[in-house]
Protein backbone atom coordinates (compact mmCIF):
# COMPACT_ATOMS: atom_id res chain seq x y z
CA UNK A 1 0.00 0.00 0.00
CA UNK A 2 2.78 2.40 0.97
CA UNK A 3 4.77 1.53 -2.17
CA UNK A 4 1.74 2.14 -4.37
CA UNK A 5 1.13 5.51 -2.72
CA UNK A 6 4.78 6.42 -3.18
CA UNK A 7 4.59 5.65 -6.91
CA UNK A 8 1.40 7.69 -7.25
CA UNK A 9 3.09 10.65 -5.58
CA UNK A 10 6.15 10.15 -7.77
CA UNK A 11 4.03 10.11 -10.92
CA UNK A 12 2.29 13.31 -9.85
CA UNK A 13 5.61 15.02 -9.17
CA UNK A 14 6.98 13.84 -12.53
CA UNK A 15 3.95 15.27 -14.35
CA UNK A 16 4.36 18.62 -12.57
CA UNK A 17 8.06 18.62 -13.49
CA UNK A 18 7.29 17.88 -17.16
CA UNK A 19 4.67 20.65 -17.24
CA UNK A 20 7.05 23.12 -15.59
CA UNK A 21 9.91 22.33 -17.97
CA UNK A 22 7.55 22.41 -20.94
CA UNK A 23 6.46 25.94 -20.08
CA UNK A 24 9.95 27.43 -20.05
CA UNK A 25 10.13 28.18 -23.77
CA UNK A 26 6.60 29.57 -23.90
CA UNK A 27 7.45 32.06 -21.16
CA UNK A 28 10.90 32.91 -22.55
CA UNK A 29 9.94 33.60 -26.15
CA UNK A 30 7.77 36.68 -25.38
CA UNK A 31 10.66 38.15 -23.37
CA UNK A 32 13.00 37.63 -26.31
CA UNK A 33 10.48 39.16 -28.72
CA UNK A 34 10.09 42.12 -26.32
CA UNK A 35 13.74 43.00 -26.86
CA UNK A 36 15.75 40.93 -24.38
CA UNK A 37 18.73 39.11 -25.86
CA UNK A 38 18.33 35.29 -25.61
CA UNK A 39 21.59 35.07 -23.64
CA UNK A 40 20.30 37.64 -21.17
CA UNK A 41 17.11 35.62 -20.64
CA UNK A 42 19.23 32.52 -20.04
CA UNK A 43 21.43 34.41 -17.58
CA UNK A 44 18.40 35.70 -15.67
CA UNK A 45 16.98 32.18 -15.49
CA UNK A 46 20.17 30.51 -14.32
CA UNK A 47 21.30 33.28 -11.96
CA UNK A 48 17.85 33.53 -10.36
CA UNK A 49 17.62 29.78 -9.85
CA UNK A 50 21.19 29.65 -8.50
CA UNK A 51 20.27 32.28 -5.92
CA UNK A 52 17.26 30.25 -4.78
CA UNK A 53 19.36 27.06 -4.59
CA UNK A 54 22.19 28.63 -2.56
CA UNK A 55 21.13 26.89 0.71
CA UNK A 56 21.28 23.53 -1.09
CA UNK A 57 24.74 24.35 -2.44
CA UNK A 58 25.95 25.20 1.07
CA UNK A 59 24.56 21.93 2.43
CA UNK A 60 26.48 19.95 -0.21
CA UNK A 61 29.63 22.10 -0.23
CA UNK A 62 31.76 18.98 0.07
CA UNK A 63 31.05 18.27 -3.61
CA UNK A 64 33.40 21.10 -4.60
CA UNK A 65 36.33 19.15 -3.19
CA UNK A 66 35.13 15.66 -4.10
CA UNK A 67 33.76 16.12 -7.65
CA UNK A 68 35.02 19.41 -9.14
CA UNK A 69 35.21 18.07 -12.72
CA UNK A 70 31.64 16.79 -12.57
CA UNK A 71 30.33 20.14 -11.33
CA UNK A 72 32.24 22.08 -13.99
CA UNK A 73 31.08 19.77 -16.76
CA UNK A 74 27.48 19.86 -15.59
CA UNK A 75 27.49 23.64 -15.35
CA UNK A 76 29.09 24.02 -18.79
CA UNK A 77 26.99 21.52 -20.74
CA UNK A 78 23.77 20.71 -18.88
CA UNK A 79 23.12 24.26 -17.68
CA UNK A 80 24.90 26.91 -19.77
CA UNK A 81 25.23 24.99 -23.05
CA UNK A 82 21.76 23.48 -23.29
CA UNK A 83 19.88 26.56 -22.20
CA UNK A 84 21.89 29.05 -24.25
CA UNK A 85 21.42 27.01 -27.43
CA UNK A 86 17.76 26.30 -26.73
CA UNK A 87 16.79 29.89 -25.94
CA UNK A 88 18.78 31.19 -28.91
CA UNK A 89 16.92 28.70 -31.10
CA UNK A 90 13.60 30.02 -29.77
CA UNK A 91 14.38 33.41 -31.26
CA UNK A 92 14.41 31.83 -34.73
CA UNK A 93 12.13 28.76 -34.79
CA UNK A 94 8.90 27.67 -33.03
CA UNK A 95 9.09 26.33 -29.46
CA UNK A 96 7.77 22.89 -30.37
CA UNK A 97 10.24 22.42 -33.23
CA UNK A 98 13.22 23.49 -31.07
CA UNK A 99 12.29 21.05 -28.32
CA UNK A 100 11.64 18.17 -30.71
CA UNK A 101 15.06 18.67 -32.29
CA UNK A 102 16.56 18.65 -28.80
CA UNK A 103 14.85 15.30 -28.19
CA UNK A 104 17.27 13.70 -30.63
CA UNK A 105 19.69 13.61 -27.68
CA UNK A 106 18.74 10.10 -26.41
CA UNK A 107 19.36 8.80 -29.93
CA UNK A 108 22.65 10.68 -30.25
CA UNK A 109 23.84 9.11 -26.99
CA UNK A 110 23.95 5.78 -28.81
CA UNK A 111 26.66 7.21 -31.07
CA UNK A 112 28.73 7.86 -27.95
CA UNK A 113 28.02 4.35 -26.67
CA UNK A 114 28.93 2.71 -29.97
CA UNK A 115 31.89 4.74 -31.23
CA UNK A 116 33.47 6.16 -28.04
CA UNK A 117 32.69 3.55 -25.41
CA UNK A 118 32.84 0.85 -28.11
CA UNK A 119 29.92 -1.06 -26.65
CA UNK A 120 27.48 -2.89 -28.94
CA UNK A 121 24.14 -1.26 -29.72
CA UNK A 122 21.01 -3.38 -30.07
CA UNK A 123 18.98 -3.47 -33.26
CA UNK A 124 16.01 -2.01 -31.40
CA UNK A 125 18.13 0.95 -30.29
CA UNK A 126 19.39 1.49 -33.84
CA UNK A 127 15.78 1.34 -35.06
CA UNK A 128 14.91 4.03 -32.53
CA UNK A 129 17.61 6.28 -33.99
CA UNK A 130 16.22 5.77 -37.51
CA UNK A 131 12.71 6.54 -36.25
CA UNK A 132 13.86 9.73 -34.55
CA UNK A 133 15.76 10.90 -37.64
CA UNK A 134 12.77 10.20 -39.89
CA UNK A 135 10.43 12.00 -37.54
CA UNK A 136 12.75 14.99 -37.44
CA UNK A 137 12.68 15.17 -41.24
CA UNK A 138 8.89 15.57 -40.99
CA UNK A 139 9.12 18.14 -38.19
CA UNK A 140 11.41 20.43 -40.19
CA UNK A 141 9.55 19.64 -43.45
CA UNK A 142 12.74 18.73 -45.25
CA UNK A 143 10.84 18.18 -48.51
CA UNK A 144 10.23 21.93 -48.70
CA UNK A 145 13.92 22.73 -48.44
CA UNK A 146 14.04 23.38 -44.68
CA UNK A 147 11.29 25.99 -44.38
CA UNK A 148 12.62 26.92 -40.94
CA UNK A 149 15.63 29.07 -40.15
CA UNK A 150 18.64 26.80 -40.73
CA UNK A 151 20.74 28.49 -38.04
CA UNK A 152 17.89 28.12 -35.56
CA UNK A 153 17.78 24.39 -36.28
CA UNK A 154 21.56 24.18 -35.78
CA UNK A 155 21.19 25.89 -32.40
CA UNK A 156 18.52 23.38 -31.38
CA UNK A 157 20.82 20.58 -32.50
CA UNK A 158 23.56 22.17 -30.39
CA UNK A 159 21.24 21.91 -27.39
CA UNK A 160 20.77 18.22 -28.19
CA UNK A 161 24.54 17.71 -28.31
CA UNK A 162 24.91 19.41 -24.93
CA UNK A 163 22.23 17.04 -23.63
CA UNK A 164 24.48 14.17 -24.69
CA UNK A 165 27.16 15.58 -22.42
CA UNK A 166 24.60 15.60 -19.61
CA UNK A 167 23.84 11.91 -20.14
CA UNK A 168 27.52 11.03 -20.20
CA UNK A 169 28.05 12.93 -16.95
CA UNK A 170 25.10 11.04 -15.48
CA UNK A 171 26.87 7.78 -16.26
CA UNK A 172 30.05 8.90 -14.51
CA UNK A 173 28.50 10.67 -11.53
CA UNK A 174 25.94 8.16 -10.36
CA UNK A 175 27.97 5.03 -9.76
CA UNK A 176 30.41 3.84 -7.13
CA UNK A 177 30.61 4.60 -3.45
CA UNK A 178 31.23 8.31 -4.07
CA UNK A 179 27.84 9.06 -5.62
CA UNK A 180 27.08 12.74 -6.01
CA UNK A 181 23.77 13.93 -4.58
CA UNK A 182 21.66 15.12 -7.55
CA UNK A 183 20.29 18.19 -5.77
CA UNK A 184 23.81 19.27 -4.87
CA UNK A 185 24.96 18.85 -8.46
CA UNK A 186 21.98 20.89 -9.68
CA UNK A 187 22.79 23.70 -7.24
CA UNK A 188 26.47 23.87 -8.16
CA UNK A 189 25.70 23.38 -11.84
CA UNK A 190 23.54 26.51 -11.67
CA UNK A 191 26.31 28.42 -9.90
CA UNK A 192 28.93 27.34 -12.44
CA UNK A 193 26.51 28.07 -15.28
CA UNK A 194 25.88 31.55 -13.88
CA UNK A 195 29.61 32.28 -13.76
CA UNK A 196 30.15 31.09 -17.33
CA UNK A 197 27.11 32.88 -18.71
CA UNK A 198 28.08 36.12 -16.95
CA UNK A 199 31.26 36.22 -19.00
CA UNK A 200 29.43 35.43 -22.26
CA UNK A 201 26.13 37.31 -21.79
CA UNK A 202 27.58 40.41 -20.05
CA UNK A 203 24.33 41.20 -18.20
CA UNK A 204 25.50 44.72 -17.30
CA UNK A 205 24.66 45.61 -20.89
CA UNK A 206 21.09 44.40 -20.52
CA UNK A 207 18.18 46.83 -20.82
CA UNK A 208 16.76 46.16 -17.35
CA UNK A 209 13.85 48.53 -17.96
CA UNK A 210 12.29 45.89 -20.23
CA UNK A 211 11.55 43.79 -17.15
CA UNK A 212 9.32 46.58 -15.81
CA UNK A 213 7.22 46.59 -18.98
CA UNK A 214 4.96 44.09 -20.72
CA UNK A 215 5.61 41.27 -23.16
CA UNK A 216 3.09 40.04 -25.71
CA UNK A 217 1.78 36.49 -25.72
CA UNK A 218 -0.18 36.10 -28.96
CA UNK A 219 -1.30 39.73 -28.69
CA UNK A 220 -2.06 39.68 -24.95
CA UNK A 221 0.05 41.91 -22.67
CA UNK A 222 1.72 40.04 -19.80
CA UNK A 223 4.06 41.65 -17.21
CA UNK A 224 7.64 40.75 -18.09
CA UNK A 225 8.54 40.21 -14.43
CA UNK A 226 5.75 37.62 -14.13
CA UNK A 227 7.13 35.63 -17.07
CA UNK A 228 10.62 35.82 -15.60
CA UNK A 229 9.31 34.64 -12.23
CA UNK A 230 7.73 31.63 -13.90
CA UNK A 231 10.96 30.79 -15.73
CA UNK A 232 13.11 31.00 -12.58
CA UNK A 233 10.86 29.56 -9.87
CA UNK A 234 8.61 27.13 -11.73
CA UNK A 235 10.41 26.17 -14.97
CA UNK A 236 13.78 25.80 -13.25
CA UNK A 237 13.74 25.34 -9.46
CA UNK A 238 10.43 23.46 -9.10
CA UNK A 239 11.01 21.51 -12.32
CA UNK A 240 14.48 20.31 -11.31
CA UNK A 241 13.64 19.48 -7.69
CA UNK A 242 10.35 17.74 -8.47
CA UNK A 243 12.07 15.81 -11.26
CA UNK A 244 14.76 14.50 -8.93
CA UNK A 245 12.28 13.52 -6.19
CA UNK A 246 9.95 11.81 -8.67
CA UNK A 247 12.65 9.59 -10.16
CA UNK A 248 13.54 8.36 -6.69
CA UNK A 249 9.95 7.05 -6.42
CA UNK A 250 9.56 5.72 -9.97
CA UNK A 251 11.40 3.30 -12.23
CA UNK A 252 13.63 4.84 -14.92
CA UNK A 253 11.28 3.48 -17.61
CA UNK A 254 8.21 5.23 -16.18
CA UNK A 255 10.18 8.43 -15.58
CA UNK A 256 11.41 8.30 -19.17
CA UNK A 257 7.88 8.09 -20.56
CA UNK A 258 6.74 11.04 -18.42
CA UNK A 259 9.80 13.07 -19.47
CA UNK A 260 8.77 12.67 -23.11
CA UNK A 261 5.54 14.50 -22.26
CA UNK A 262 7.59 17.70 -21.91
CA UNK A 263 7.79 18.08 -25.69
CA UNK A 264 4.06 17.47 -26.03
CA UNK A 265 3.24 19.99 -23.29
CA UNK A 266 5.58 22.60 -24.79
CA UNK A 267 4.03 22.17 -28.24
CA UNK A 268 0.46 22.44 -26.93
CA UNK A 269 1.26 25.48 -24.77
CA UNK A 270 3.00 27.18 -27.71
CA UNK A 271 -0.06 26.45 -29.85
CA UNK A 272 -2.52 27.87 -27.30
CA UNK A 273 -0.51 30.75 -25.82
CA UNK A 274 1.72 31.82 -28.71
CA UNK A 275 -0.35 30.79 -31.71
CA UNK A 276 2.47 28.62 -33.09
CA UNK A 277 0.56 26.06 -35.14
CA UNK A 278 2.23 22.93 -36.46
CA UNK A 279 1.02 21.17 -39.60
CA UNK A 280 -0.31 17.60 -39.58
CA UNK A 281 2.98 16.15 -40.97
CA UNK A 282 4.93 18.04 -38.29
CA UNK A 283 2.71 16.69 -35.51
CA UNK A 284 3.05 13.17 -36.90
CA UNK A 285 6.81 13.67 -37.15
CA UNK A 286 6.94 14.89 -33.57
CA UNK A 287 5.21 11.72 -32.38
CA UNK A 288 7.75 9.64 -34.33
CA UNK A 289 10.68 11.62 -32.84
CA UNK A 290 9.44 10.97 -29.30
CA UNK A 291 8.77 7.31 -30.08
CA UNK A 292 12.25 6.92 -31.58
CA UNK A 293 13.86 8.67 -28.60
CA UNK A 294 12.01 6.41 -26.19
CA UNK A 295 12.90 3.22 -28.10
CA UNK A 296 16.54 4.31 -28.34
CA UNK A 297 16.92 5.09 -24.64
CA UNK A 298 14.99 2.04 -23.41
CA UNK A 299 16.99 -0.31 -25.67
CA UNK A 300 20.43 1.13 -24.91
CA UNK A 301 22.92 -1.33 -23.37
CA UNK A 302 23.29 -1.14 -19.63
CA UNK A 303 26.73 -0.81 -18.07
CA UNK A 304 27.59 -3.14 -15.19
CA UNK A 305 26.60 -0.41 -12.70
CA UNK A 306 25.05 3.04 -12.90
CA UNK A 307 22.16 4.44 -14.90
CA UNK A 308 21.09 3.54 -18.41
CA UNK A 309 23.62 4.80 -20.92
CA UNK A 310 20.97 6.33 -23.10
CA UNK A 311 18.53 7.39 -20.39
CA UNK A 312 16.16 10.24 -20.92
CA UNK A 313 16.73 13.35 -18.81
CA UNK A 314 14.07 12.21 -16.39
CA UNK A 315 15.45 8.70 -16.18
CA UNK A 316 18.94 9.98 -15.52
CA UNK A 317 17.72 12.18 -12.73
CA UNK A 318 18.98 9.82 -10.05
CA UNK A 319 22.31 11.41 -10.95
CA UNK A 320 22.96 14.18 -11.35
CA UNK A 321 19.70 16.02 -12.05
CA UNK A 322 16.08 15.84 -13.11
CA UNK A 323 16.65 17.42 -16.51
CA UNK A 324 19.40 19.06 -18.33
CA UNK A 325 17.63 22.14 -18.81
CA UNK A 326 14.88 23.20 -21.19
Amino acid sequence: MRASRGKSVGLGLALVSAFAFGGSGVAAKPLIEAGLDPLHVVWLRVAGAALVMLPVAWRHRGLVRRRPALLLGFGLLAVAGVQACYFAALSRIPVGVALLVEYLAPALVLGWVRFVQRRPVTRAAAFGVVLAAGGLACVVEIWSGLSFDAFGLLLALGAACCQVGYFVLSDHGGDGADRADPLGVIAYGLLVGTALLTVVARPWRMDWSLLAGDARMNGVAVPAWLLLGWIVLIATVVAYVFGVVSVRRLSPQVAGVVACLEAVIATVLAWVLLGEHLSAPQIAGGVVVLLGAFVAQSSAPRPPTGPVAGATPGAAAEMPAGRATT
